[in-house]
């Protein structure tokens, strides 16, 4: 099975099945002498960690990662790093039933259509569980940005929208999020989708979510255009993510009700500086950075696995009825905010490395080509 591998000089390749001993990821093209420990990961993975709430998945599963190579003494080499995460509470006897039908919405048909075999057990190589490992490359990749960029760049993400339930942006506030289960940055909506989802879970059925992620302090120039656009990495990694049916970059496609005035980023100078007025583009022009901050939304939709029975046909092609049992989220987007940080921490990282590898110092060659944050 091909294509389980992401990046071109931060490159990193996920391992394991949902219901195996245990899950992944080799990392390759990590520079020497970055400052790296299992601490560095089990905070990222604690964040994405399922069982925490009443709205995620009841797998109790602790997530502990054991390093396996490419460190020494706290740092980096610049060999491959391996890092491992045991499965403790995978119960597959839950998915006997679906052992010869295929779940609707899920990837069992077509796994099987291609290869002729699939992994049933919680979907094998199409589970969400398949994400930790990709949190664990995240870890990694900001460790890599903290040494290029010392100055900082801050990846942060979001749920801003929960099924038909949306925040209000002018109540958003960043040090919310980690105050509700939902990484929600306006109160108000959390509590809103507290009741929500209750009736949602109640019903045996599930909901989809939006998510956005904004990285700050991104330097101008990141990006090779015409395929190497930062932008179309940045969708691309958004898409490797189970469930995600949707990118938007900027104004995304809100950007096709906007008039050419409004849709434009007026630019000023301030000082030696290039501001703008707006940030509609979400920080990428021709797919190089501007320097302004990175904006990615990404749609997860609804999970597949639900109680509410569904039509389907069996292996054996006959028309059958399935209701999947078992853990299951009512709303997955919910664990896909660390997911997509740790997403766009990898793309940065990839393109710091690309940048430095190309070009050399970080910034554009270009005169007053340090935009810093958009005007007052």
């Amino acid at each position: 099975m091909a294509g389980n591998s992401f990046g071109q000089i931060f490159r990193f390749t996920t391992w394991g099945e949902s219901h195996g001993p245990a899950i992944g990821v080799v990392v390759d093209g990590v520079p020497p002498r970055v400052s790296f420990a299992e601490a560095n990961v089990q905070h990222w993975l604690d964040r994405r960690r399922p069982g925490q709430s009443r709205f995620t998945t009841q797998r109790q599963e602790p997530d502990q990662v054991k390093i396996l190579s490419g460190t020494f003494e706290g740092v980096t080499t610049g060999a491959p790093v391996s890092m491992m995460i045991e499965n403790v509470d995978a119960r597959s006897k839950d998915y006997s039933e679906i052992a010869t039908k295929y779940r609707p919405g899920h990837a069992d048909y077509t796994y099987d259509a291609k290869y002729g075999i699939r992994d049933y057990r919680g979907g094998g190589r199409s589970s969400a569980r398949e994400t930790a490992s990709r949190v664990a490359a995240g870890a990694l990749a900001s460790k890599v940005v903290e040494a290029l960029v010392p100055d900082g760049i801050k990846v942060r993400g979001a749920l801003v929208q929960v099924g038909t339930r949306s925040i209000d942006r002018a109540n958003w506030d960043w040090s919310a999020v980690e105050d509700n289960p939902f990484w929600c940055p306006d109160p108000a909506a959390a509590g809103d989708w507290q009741a929500y989802l209750d009736e949602v879970r109640k019903a045996g059925s599930s909901v989809g979510a939006v998510i956005e992620v904004v990285a700050e302090g991104v330097p101008v120039g990141l990006g090779e255009p015409i395929y190497g656009k930062i932008d179309s990495d940045l969708a691309a990694a958004m898409l490797t993510i189970n469930a995600v049916k949707g990118v938007e970059i900027g104004a995304g496609m809100g950007a096709a009700a906007l008039a050419g005035e409004e849709n434009a980023d007026e630019m000023r100078m301030d000082g030696d500086n290039v501001t703008f007025d707006s940030n509609h583009a979400g920080g990428v022009l021709g797919g190089i950075t501007t320097g302004q901050d990175l904006v990615v939304r990404f749609a997860v939709k609804p999970t597949s696995s639900i109680l509410t029975p569904r039509d389907t046909v069996s292996r054996e092609g006959d028309d059958t009825e399935i209701s999947t049992k078992g853990r299951h989220d009512p709303c997955v987007g919910i664990r896909a905010v660390p997911v997509g940080e740790a997403m766009v921490a990898c793309v940065i990282a990839d393109h710091l490395l690309r940048h430095r590898a190309q070009i050399g110092a970080f910034g554009s060659q270009a005169p007053h080509a340090n935009p810093g944050k958009e005007a007052e």
